[in-house]
């Protein structure tokens, strides 16, 4: 599900850079195929499935390593390069989101290995990090107007801390980040609907306007954490 929801958040970023390099629809193409997979395993775990699981997940892994150097190249294109690091990572390609989008894939990897376990509070905490730096700069760009944009920074520091060390705040952490996530959503979405036209451009809106899909990927940081939980108590 979140292979899912990254590919259709990759998709309409990369529409904004209007497809300039081909290589930009291969995140497209690759988070469908790992959800698909992934949800086919969970549902029917042959082989055959478990295999399409493991080739996807580890080629969308070397695609997002591609795709944090592009975007890293996008970034010192831009007027003044590194020497404007704050402005120009705000307003140019995110540079944490295909190493986010890899972190799916990771799990994929590793979906039928023991490993999972004892990798899930590290992926948690580095997914929980890397989201709420997209959200800071995000919300940089909105120069924080609303309080609540520093929610998502706030709960992010909150549920890595929890994962990387203070496992007992776990439940805690990874319940603020569901409910931060899925209170981003109501937000986007309504700045979605008050941009000019609303309804009537509602296509255009959500490509131009706040991410809509961005606070369920922060979310997703939370379900994972949670996961982390359930697996303590299996064992």
């Amino acid at each position: 599900m979140a292979s899912g929801v990254s590919g259709f958040e990759v998709a309409y970023e990369h529409y904004r850079g209007s497809y300039s390099n081909k290589i930009m629809w291969a995140p497209v193409i690759l988070s469908q195929v790992v959800g698909g997979a992934g949800v086919a395993a969970a549902l029917r775990p042959t082989p055959v499935f478990k295999a399409v699981l493991q080739v996807s997940s580890a080629t969308t892994l070397a695609f997002c390593a591609t795709g944090f150097i592009f975007h890293l190249r996008g970034i010192s294109r831009k007027p003044g390069g590194w020497g404007l690091i704050i402005p120009n990572v705000a307003m140019g390609p995110p540079p944490f989101a295909p190493l986010l989008f890899g972190m799916a894939a990771y799990i994929g990897l590793l979906a039928d290995s023991p490993r999972l376990a004892r990798h899930l509070p590290v992926i948690t905490g580095c997914c929980a990090l890397a989201s709420g730096t997209e959200a800071l700069y995000s919300h940089y760009k909105n120069n924080f107007r609303y309080l609540a944009q520093w929610s998502p920074i706030v709960s992010a520091l909150f549920l890595a801390a929890a994962a990387f060390k203070y496992r007992r705040v776990l439940p805690a952490a990874s319940a603020t980040a569901i409910g931060v996530g899925h209170l981003g959503l109501f937000y986007h979405a309504r700045g979605v609907l008050r941009r000019p036209g609303g309804r009537k451009n509602l296509m255009y809106n959500i490509m131009y306007g706040p991410p809509i899909l961005a606070p369920l990927l922060f979310a997703s940081c939370g379900f994972l954490g949670a996961l982390c939980c359930l697996l303590r108590r299996r064992e």
